[in-house]
């Protein structure tokens, strides 16, 4: 069992003078990392991109997201090494399904690598469910590795506020 205790975090939307820790984050968690462009481009695309940090300001995590037809995209999700296994990528979970709600979406769409069987594990706990694959999608030492494609149905709201799933 994990002793650590989950950080006290804010979050709040990234913005273009967090991309220099965002990338350092990034570079540390992935051995195919995006790039600062990729993020630059993101953020210049307007696309959905929240930040967790701690109360020192470090980053902890974020999340980036495409709005399509009636659906949110999850683009990249990234908990920094040192603080994973703490619950903060649920909780990322959460804001990106929140944000997707309040963008009145039907559904979140997401790839994920094919070994990453923590983050699989996570998706299918939350309700995630595997609806296609993705053959040679990520780069690999040495080859291509697929990616399952996941969604998330999200209940929409009628006029009593109350949730029911869509038809």
């Amino acid at each position: 069992m994990n002793a650590r205790l989950a950080p006290a975090v804010r979050r709040r939307a990234m913005a273009v003078r967090d991309i220099d820790a965002v990338v350092l984050v990034e570079a540390s968690a992935y051995g195919f990392p995006w790039t600062r462009g990729n993020f630059v481009d993101s953020l210049a695309a307007g696309y959905v991109a929240e930040l967790m940090e701690n109360e020192a300001g470090e980053v902890l995590g974020y999340f980036l997201a495409m709005t399509g037809v009636d659906e949110l995209h999850l683009l990249n999700i990234t908990v920094a090494p040192a603080w994973q296994g703490l619950g903060l990528g649920r909780r990322l979970m959460a804001d990106l399904e929140a944000q997707a709600r309040a963008l009145r979406v039907a559904s979140v769409w997401l790839e994920v690598r094919a070994s990453n069987l923590r983050a699989r594990s996570l998706y299918e706990r939350l309700g995630y469910t595997a609806v296609g694959l993705r053959k040679a999608y990520y780069p690999a030492v040495g080859r291509r590795e697929d990616a399952v494609v996941m969604s998330l149905p999200l209940p929409d709201e009628d006029a009593a506020g109350a949730p029911h799933a869509l038809d």
